[in-house]
């Protein structure tokens, strides 16, 4: 039995969507009486009327009325998608002239909320004796009781008491001993020395 895929493969089968973009620059093949003309529809257009003229030239009429009307189809069809190009470009622009007033309303909506919160942010800046934070409270005098002379603001600790003491020096090293002979050797060196 045979697939069914040759249906699918069919090019003229797609389904495609037949947009603006499409008509402008798509390449058509138009049956004339004078056999196919292949190309844009500008073209087409082009090869219709030069056709036209030239059965005019060798005064046959129905020849270059044909030519004429089949030129004209393909005029029709480019002027309604350029007008719909343009229709979607004007569209295009209409949208994206109100987004652009949308968000110019929206950023002169913050800026004035921004304003508005801004001298309500100057009175919570000053200190206030009913505010939530200890650091903005208002700050005790700190009174100075120390009695030395030498005093540098620094409170003292165990540390700094350690290195207060003088250091005792060092005692100098003793030299070491010099090892003694082993037996062997006590006996080996008076031989040596008779």
């Amino acid at each position: 039995m045979r697939s069914s895929n040759k249906r699918s493969r069919n090019k003229n089968n797609r389904n495609r969507p037949n947009t603006v973009g499409n008509v402008v620059n798509r390449v058509f093949d138009s049956s004339g009486p004078e056999g196919k003309v292949r190309g844009t529809p500008q073209q087409i257009i082009d090869k219709y009327n030069q056709l036209a003229r030239d059965a005019q030239l060798s005064n046959d009429r129905v020849n270059a009325e044909n030519f004429q009307q089949h030129a004209e189809h393909y005029m029709r069809l480019l002027s309604e998608a350029q007008r719909e190009q343009d229709a979607r470009r004007e569209q295009q622009e209409r949208e994206q002239d109100a987004r652009r007033e949308q968000q110019e309303r929206e950023n002169r909506d913050r800026q004035a909320q921004r304003d508005a919160d801004r001298p309500q942010r100057q009175d919570q800046d000053e200190p206030s004796q009913f505010s939530n934070d200890p650091a903005d409270a208002p700050q005790p005098d700190v009174i100075d009781t120390s009695d030395d002379s030498n005093d540098s603001g620094l409170v003292e600790t165990p540390e700094a008491k350690a290195e207060e003491k003088p250091k005792k020096p060092r005692a100098p090293r003793k030299p070491r001993k010099k090892p003694e002979p082993k037996a062997e050797e006590a006996q080996a060196t008076p031989d040596a020395a008779e």
